[in-house]
């Protein structure tokens, strides 16, 4: 059996003392104030000067900026964790300039990730003790799980949630055994009512999450709203909301990982579509529910665990009319209009009656199989006439699924 070495990172929760806390929160407030202080340096030096500052820039800006009055307090906390926040916001103007993401924006005291990342020069791990620098004591960290043999921490990072919870992340080099190659493949079309349909025929009921505590949290929110602005009371108040959504989001992603690393195990090939969340849900009758299912942390945990298990991922076209287009083999026809509260349909062409979600699910595999087996590119089918039926027939459309995963194994 194959193994493959992946940097993977093992996160735990810690319980600190008043001093470590202290230092953590102090911390976290410098790390925020350099970005700014750096984001705001490079937003004036292209806007005035029309010159680039890089990192090297910034970093003797961080040197000058401890010897001022102003910002010495800089200087009473960990030079590392204030290095590496200069360099995160490199990393996000070089995205940036690759058109990769959006303009760096500035981090909020009350909305952004409370954060500092240490390298190895600026923290101890020795016999499961990790001691960060400017700290005397180890870190009082519940080991959930054990970390590889014999693996050593590059980073470290530490986290505050806004229930208040402490975490900390190590990166270290792990080895990952490939699963077993098995020749089934599934298509997976995903959904609100069933969070994902297979091309087996099986629907995974959607758990629904938040609404399983959305009077909780709705009750919690009321009270947050009637506590008066700066006072004790409402941070109390903002915390048990907070604690109320941490338990979502834990949840749901405990069901997104047992999900798909069932299917990962299970199958060689899994194809999913490509949808653009981003733009589903600006609609304002869907956009909770489609938030609650997480269909981009679906697609992200099959991407990495599929790379992780030598697994193959195939991404078919957004446009590919998967709901549309009848999965008997040798039909082809494609609907014309299929609204969304058409949950069955029968193809006129043969007389088949499909469940919508199990023919896209099956029409996904199809198309899958025809990449996997001879890279054939997957895009919308173009009617010909008013018959509906497609100008060009879908490649591997009529390929078996023994056919098509045998020339992927040869």
């Amino acid at each position: 059996m194959t193994r493959k070495n992946v940097k993977r990172a093992f996160r735990y929760r810690f319980y600190p003392t008043d001093v470590q806390a202290a230092e953590l929160s102090r911390t976290f407030g410098c790390v925020r104030l350099v970005y700014n202080r750096a984001l705001a340096e490079r937003t004036a030096a292209w806007q005035q000067r029309r010159e680039r500052v890089g990192y090297s820039h910034t970093s003797a800006m961080l040197t000058a900026w401890k010897r001022t009055e102003e910002l010495s307090f800089l200087a009473e906390v960990s030079s590392v964790p204030l290095q590496q926040t200069l360099r995160h916001l490199h990393t996000a103007f070089r995205n940036f300039f690759d058109r990769r993401a959006k303009y760096p924006r500035f981090k909020s005291k009350k909305t952004s990730r409370a954060s500092a990342e240490y390298t190895a020069s600026a923290f101890r791990y020795r016999d499961g003790h990790l001691t960060l620098a400017k700290m005397s004591e180890p870190l009082d960290i519940v080991w959930s799980r054990p970390l590889p043999e014999g693996a050593r921490p590059s980073t470290v990072t530490v986290s505050r949630d806004a229930a208040g919870r402490w975490f900390v992340s190590l990166l270290c080099e792990d080895t990952i055994e490939q699963v077993p190659a098995t020749r089934d493949a599934v298509g997976v079309d995903v959904g609100i009512t069933s969070v994902v349909t297979l091309s087996t025929g099986e629907k995974v009921a959607n758990p629904r999450h938040e609404r399983r505590d959305r009077k909780k949290l709705a009750r919690a929110q009321r009270a947050l709203a009637r506590k008066a602005r700066g006072s004790a009371n409402r941070d109390k108040a903002r915390r048990r909301v907070a604690r109320v959504c941490a338990r979502i989001t834990d949840r749901r992603r405990d069901f997104l990982h047992k999900l798909t690393s069932r299917l990962v195990r299970e199958n060689q090939a899994v194809v999913i579509e490509d949808l653009t969340v981003r733009n589903l849900v600006k609609n304002r009758r869907l956009s909770r529910a489609i938030s609650d299912v997480a269909w981009r942390e679906l697609r992200t945990m099959l991407e990495y665990k599929c790379a992780w298990y030598g697994r193959d991922l195939v991404v078919v076209d957004r446009f590919f009319p998967s709901s549309k287009l009848c999965s008997t083999p040798g039909c082809g026809y494609v609907h014309m209009s299929l609204p969304l509260p058409a949950r069955e349909w029968t193809c006129p062409g043969c007389g088949v009656a499909h469940d919508r979600d199990v023919n896209a699910a099956l029409n996904l595999e199809a198309a899958g199989l025809a990449v996997v087996a001879c890279g054939a590119g997957v895009r919308p089918q173009r009617e010909s006439s008013r018959t509906g039926r497609p100008a060009v027939k879908q490649e591997g459309h009529g390929a078996t699924r023994d056919e098509a995963l045998a020339s992927n194994h040869r």
